[in-house]
C-alpha cells in the first residue's frame, strides 16, 4: 500500500509545497491531514506560481483526487478565494473534496485569534491570525462546528446557540462587537451551496485507494518545532505537524505509511516567537533573506533566518522515522566562502545534539563546525554527480546530523530544479 507522508523537519516554511507538488504526479489521492489557512506553501511549475494555503499541493495533479483531511480546520470563505484565484489560472481543482468531519474555522475564530495574541503582550505567539487556534480550542471543547455540520441548519443553530453567549462575552471584554448569529447562518448557508457537494466520507475513500493500492500522499504543514505536542511549546500551532499525525487527520492506518519524506531547507527559517538558536540578525541575516526570498507565504512577514541546526532536524528525524530526506534551497548557499552548520547546542554548560524543553533551548548556545562553500551556480544541475564537491560534502554532513539520506535536492524554485537520487 504505497503511502507517502511529506513532512517538515524544522520551524515550518521547508518547501513542502514544491516536494508535494512534484510527488503528487505520481499519486491518486494527496491529503491535507493538518492546520488550516495558517500554511503557506508555494508551488512554482509549467501553470505557474502558485500560494496554496487550504489546498493540497497535489490540486494541479487533475488526475488526483485533493482532500482536505479531518485533521483541518477549513475557513471556507478563504478556500473559495484559492479556488478562485487558481480557475483564473486555468486550474479546474475538479479534484477538491472535504472531509465530512473537518472542523470549520467561523468568523469569531478569526477575531479571537488576532485580539487574544495581542492580550498576551511579551508571551505572544506571533500567529498568522487566520483563527486556527481559537477554531481547534473550540474542537477540543467539544464546541466546534463540523464541516458536515453545514448541511444541517438546526444543527448549525444549535451549536451557535451553545457556544456565542460565551464567545460574545469574551468578545466584549475585548473591546468588539457581538456576533450576530443571524449573520453565521447566512453564511452557512452559502458554504453550502458552495461546498455541500464536495463533502466526502473520508473513511470509505481511503480506504477504497488503499484496497485498490493506489498510491497516495499525505501533505503535512508547519515543521517539527510547531507542533502541538512535540514542538518548542508555547510557541507552537495548534495542530500536530508531524507523520504520525497524518495516519490521524489523514484518516491512514499508521502501518500503511510506508514513506517519509522529511523536508529540510539547507538552512533555517522561522515565522513567530519563540526560541530560534541559529538566528541571524543584522547584515548576515538580510543578505541570507534577501537572497533566499524569504517571507511568509501567508503573512507575508519577513521570515527570522539562521544556519542549519543539526540538532532541530535529527529531532524531528527521531519523531517522524524519515526514509529519506528532501533538502531545498541549496542554491541560496552558493557564493559563501564557509557555511556554519550547528552540530549541537551548549545547555547550561554542557554540549547536547538532544532537544530540551523549551525554557533550556532558550538559553541554548549553537555549536557551530564550518565547511567549505562553492562559488558555482547550481540551478541547472539535475545530477548529484554534477554538484561541486562542496556541495556534496555539505549535503553528507546533514545527512550524518540528520540520519537519513538526502533523496530529493532542491537547487531551485521550479518543479523541475530537482536532483534525485
Amino acid at each position: 500500500m504505497p503511502v507517502t507522508a511529506i513532512v517538515g523537519a524544522q520551524w515550518g516554511d521547508e518547501g513542502k509545497g514544491k516536494i508535494t507538488d512534484l510527488l503528487a504526479e505520481a499519486a491518486d489521492l494527496v491529503i491535507r491531514f493538518g492546520g488550516g489557512s495558517n500554511a503557506g506553501h508555494t508551488v512554482i511549475n509549467g501553470l505557474g506560481e502558485f500560494k496554496l494555503h487550504l489546498l493540497p499541493s497535489g490540486i494541479f495533479n487533475a488526475a488526483a483526487i485533493s482532500l482536505l483531511g479531518t485533521g483541518m480546520v477549513v475557513d471556507f470563505a478563504a478556500l473559495q478565494r484559492e479556488l478562485d484565484d487558481l480557475r483564473r489560472a486555468g486550474v479546474s481543482g475538479s479534484g477538491l473534496r472535504i472531509s465530512n468531519r473537518a472542523q470549520v474555522v467561523m468568523p469569531y475564530h478569526i477575531v479571537l485569534d488576532r485580539l487574544l495574541d495581542e492580550a498576551r503582550g511579551e508571551e505572544r505567539v506571533g500567529t498568522t491570525q487566520r483563527g486556527i487556534g481559537p477554531a481547534y480550542a473550540d474542537k477540543v471543547a467539544r464546541l466546534g462546528i463540523q464541516t458536515g455540520d453545514i448541511l444541517f441548519p438546526d444543527v448549525v443553530r444549535r451549536k451557535l446557540d451553545l457556544l456565542l453567549p460565551e464567545t460574545n462575552r469574551t468578545l466584549l471584554r475585548l473591546g468588539h462587537p457581538a456576533i450576530d448569529p443571524a449573520d453565521i447562518m447566512r453564511q452557512a448557508g452559502e458554504w453550502r451551496e458552495c461546498f455541500g457537494t464536495l463533502l466526502v466520507d473520508q473513511v470509505e475513500l481511503v480506504d477504497r485507494y488503499l484496497t485498490e493500492q493506489r498510491p497516495i500522499v499525505l501533505e503535512g504543514q508547519l515543521g517539527a518545532m510547531r507542533d502541538i505536542d512535540w514542538g518548542e511549546y508555547p510557541y507552537v500551532t495548534s495542530s500536530t505537524t508531524i507523520a504520525g499525525g497524518g495516519a490521524v487527520g489523514g484518516g491512514v492506518p499508521p502501518a500503511a505509511i510506508d514513506r517519509v519524506v522529511g523536508v529540510v531547507k539547507a538552512y533555517t527559517t522561522a515565522v513567530g516567537t519563540g526560541p530560534m538558536p541559529t538566528e541571524l540578525h543584522g547584515v548576515e541575516a538580510d543578505d541570507l533573506r534577501t537572497k533566499g526570498a524569504e517571507f511568509g507565504a501567508t503573512t507575508g512577514r519577513p521570515r527570522r533566518v539562521g544556519w542549519f541546526d543539526g540538532p532541530a532536524a535529527c529531532y524531528a528525524r527521531r519523531l517522524n522515522g524519515f526514509t529519506d530526506m528532501a533538502v531545498t534551497k541549496l542554491d541560496v548557499l552558493s557564493g559563501l566562502e564557509s557555511i556554519p552548520i550547528c552540530v549541537a547546542y551548549d545547555v547550561a554548560g554542557r554540549a547536547s545534539s538532544d532537544m530540551p524543553v523549551t525554557p533550556l533551548l532558550r538559553d541554548a548556545e549553537p555549536v557551530f563546525e564550518s565547511v567549505p562553500g562553492w562559488e558555482a551556480d547550481i540551478s541547472d544541475i539535475r545530477s548529484w554527480f554534477d554538484l561541486p564537491s562542496e556541495a556534496r560534502f555539505y549535503l553528507s554532513r546533514l545527512e550524518e546530523l540528520v540520519g537519513a539520506k538526502a533523496g530529493i535536492v532542491s537547487v531551485g524554485p521550479h518543479r523541475a530544479q530537482t536532483i534525485l537520487r
